[in-house]
């Protein structure tokens, strides 16, 4: 049987104080009324049932999730003991399954994503697990169309097409966030297309790549494995976990595997990770280029270019002659900070940590 997998275990420290340690960005309403997470479940719908659709996350968030997707059943909400990156969260969900269906196929998502429309997805999904049927040693993923040479994310290169299935290239090379210049260069050949982060593969499959690739944590998912179903299942995910190398799986197996094959996607794809990103997402842009996100009231005199999210529209959030700013505003807490400057965030939080504030973050 074919199942997905969404990863939704990020804490979203670029999002706060929107997200919080016990409301993470994913089932905060950032969409019409629709959270990130059920946007991700809902997309997938038409392949897949709840049954088949399962969610990796912190074990923190487990019960929150469960609460927030009814219609999945509770045992197929995995939480995480600890975050060991997305190679093992892959890694968990595939032992899980090898468990439940030993001859599965997995297809891979990611809660942080928005795409739009949904049907070339379908079609690439339903694409990748026909090319699977023909070669079933394949790791496939999903490259998208790159509109423009953006720094911040990973590239795959495109080969030639094969021969086995129209519409299907082998994966000649994974290229990490390049600076701007060789960004430029890979837009101008052609050649390449955005890494999605999303995958398709047979569940045997991916974990014999991770036992070559990550022997060790191979060896403790194995063992994590054999305690599933059991009363030991709690207790032995618990102290074996954490144990695991922490590393992606772009990284620590993609990169380095021969029979990566990948179809385009031609859609509009954002990774919301950061204000920045969220902004261009869903911001409306007033004629001073400021943004508002979400049912934000604002108003200003002389300000320009600024990111402006408040948690209730009942909150007005005002400025006067500044410019380049991100103010959020919530019940508990209020951010004030450059643009420029957003990704100092997780080190904010650590020093809010630090300074026994805990209850903030």
């Amino acid at each position: 049987m074919n199942y997905a997998v969404i990863m939704a275990g990020g804490s979203g420290k670029r999002l706060w104080p929107l997200s919080r340690k016990n409301r993470p960005k994913q089932i905060i309403d950032l969409l019409k009324d629709q959270s990130l997470l059920q946007h991700s479940v809902d997309r997938i719908k038409p392949i897949f049932s709840p049954e088949q659709i399962m969610v990796v996350t912190n074990n923190e968030y487990a019960q929150v999730v469960s609460e927030h997707l009814p219609d999945i059943p509770r045992e197929n909400i995995i939480g995480e003991p600890i975050g060991r990156d997305t190679s093992n969260a892959i890694g968990l969900a595939a032992t899980v399954l090898s468990k439940r269906d030993p001859s599965s196929n997995m297809a891979v998502f990611s809660a942080d994503q928005i795409i739009e429309p949904h049907e070339p997805l379908i079609e690439a999904i339903q694409r990748a697990f026909e090319f699977l049927e023909k070669r079933p040693e394949a790791l496939f993923t999903f490259g998208i169309k790159a509109s423009y040479a953006h720094t911040g994310l990973g590239y795959l290169k495109k080969g030639e097409e094969s021969d086995i299935l129209p519409g299907v290239f082998p994966v000649d090379a994974f290229k990490e966030k390049p600076n701007k210049n060789t960004a430029s260069a890979y837009i101008r050949s052609g050649d390449y297309c955005w890494n999605s982060g999303m995958f398709v593969w047979k569940t045997s499959t991916i974990l014999k790549q991770i036992d070559r690739f990550l022997p060790h944590n191979s060896e403790r998912l194995d063992f994590i494995g054999h305690s599933y179903g059991s009363p030991e299942w709690d207790k032995v995910l618990n102290s074996e976990f954490g144990k695991l190398e922490k590393i992606s799986i772009d990284y620590g197996v993609m990169e380095r595997a021969k029979d990566v094959y990948m179809c385009q996607l031609d859609c509009h794809w954002e990774d919301v990770g950061s204000y920045e990103t969220l902004s261009e997402t869903i911001g409306i842009l007033d004629e001073h280029k400021n943004s508002t996100v979400l049912k934000s009231t604002y108003q200003q005199i002389n300000s320009f270019n600024n990111i402006i999210i408040s948690g209730s529209e009942k909150h007005l959030i005002a400025t006067i002659n500044v410019d380049d700013l991100v103010v959020v505003h919530t019940s508990d807490a209020t951010l004030i900070c450059h643009r420029d400057e957003t990704d100092r965030l997780k080190e904010l939080i650590d020093k809010i940590h630090e300074a026994d504030l805990s209850q903030f973050t």
